[in-house]
């Protein structure tokens, strides 16, 4: 299941007075990571991509808080919370080598040092 999915089957049972706080916050913040992803995937360049990553890191960020908040709250247990973080850490590896990898492929480096000379 995926990290939206089960957000959004953890918070269907929070108090309804939560409906346009927390509720609210944690499920766009989790869906927006997906969203981000998927947006700058179909853009033209490398570094609107990567700029659209960086923003669905942002939102990982914001949706791992916001469990922790929940948690503090008695809203979910504790190994509900640590088995979404574990999900929140593993996309947060991805995204980040993804990152690294577009990074390096905008900026390769090089170990020519010019033109070699022979004797």
């Amino acid at each position: 299941m995926t990290l939206v999915s089960q957000v959004y089957r953890v918070s269907a049972g929070w108090p309804k007075e939560e409906l346009y706080g927390l509720t609210n916050q944690l499920r766009r913040a989790a869906v927006s990571v997906l969203a981000n992803i998927a947006e700058g995937q179909g853009r033209t360049g490398t570094r609107e991509f990567a700029h659209h990553l960086s923003i669905a890191n942002g939102s990982l960020h914001e949706t791992e808080t916001l469990l922790l908040i929940a948690r503090d709250l008695h809203f979910i247990d504790q190994e509900t919370c640590d088995q979404l973080l574990v999900q929140t850490t593993e996309i947060g590896r991805l995204i980040g080598g993804l990152i690294r990898s577009l990074r390096a492929t905008e900026h390769p480096t090089t170990t020519d040092h010019g033109p070699r000379t022979t004797d």
